[in-house]
């Protein structure tokens, strides 16, 4: 099967100043191509658990690799690999940026920050605005989009970097049905044309997408149980995870 694109084994986050720990003893493997849902209520981890494997986090125990490297030690390497999208992000009315300048963001990752970015750079701005469907708002400015319209865009900026692992973090949140919709069949599509190992992390359990193999229910900064989607959403296991 390879080397998995996710594992954590034993890990424990604590943010600094807190005694409880955020996640407890995490053991988490994901293969390449998977497509894995993060559900639970409120408060047991998800985001953590998500900025910990992106190496936003530093975690105190256990060990978290991906691609077969330790993020510890090669947290800026990796992220070049990665597509992050964090929750709720909104850009206000008077945002002084075009669209194609916020997507063009995601490459300084690759390039550095006293570089200039070359024809490539741009190239791969405007195909990850192609993939997304949003090419026709490149030269709008960010803030006068709609919320889905922006969360299409931050979409764009994690494919930008041309990434092998996406994770995403409720990227449903605040919007409205049709545009939960298309953002949706968004994600899978890039997934599957894309060959992609996608991690996302929802509150809404209607909003799980169609190709997603595989769930990880969390609760008190654990994971509850990990299986196929029909046995983790069992009414009765869903129950005793969010009472």
């Amino acid at each position: 099967m390879g080397t998995p694109v996710i594992e954590l084994r034993g890990v424990t986050t604590i943010y600094e100043g807190e005694r409880i720990p955020a996640i407890h003893e995490i053991d988490l493997v994901v293969e390449r191509g998977e497509f894995l849902a993060l559900i639970g209520p409120n408060g047991v981890g998800k985001t953590t658990l998500l900025e910990t494997i992106n190496g936003l986090l530093d975690h105190k125990a256990g060990a978290v690799r991906l691609f077969g490297l330790d993020v510890r030690r090669e947290g800026h390497r990796l992220r070049r690999r990665i597509g992050y999208i964090p929750q709720a992000v909104s850009f206000p009315e008077l945002t002084p940026f075009l669209v194609r300048d916020v997507v063009l963001m995601a490459r300084f990752g690759r390039i550095g920050l006293i570089h200039r970015p070359r024809a490539a750079d741009y190239r791969a701005v405007e195909r990850a605005l192609e993939l997304v469907g949003s090419a026709a708002l490149a030269r709008r400015p960010i803030g006068k989009l709609s919320g889905g319209q922006q969360q299409k865009v931050m979409l764009a900026r994690a494919m930008a970097k041309e990434p092998e692992l996406l994770l995403l973090d409720e990227p449903f949140s605040n919007l409205d049905f049709v545009a939960r919709e298309e953002i949706a069949s968004t994600i899978v599509r890039l997934h599957e044309e894309l060959g992609l190992t996608t991690l996302i992390v929802l509150h809404d359990l209607k909003g799980l997408p169609p190709c997603c193999q595989r769930v990880v229910l969390m609760r008190a900064g654990r994971i509850f149980r990990d299986g196929c989607p029909d046995e983790v959403l069992d009414p009765l296991i869903l129950a005793a995870a969010y009472q």
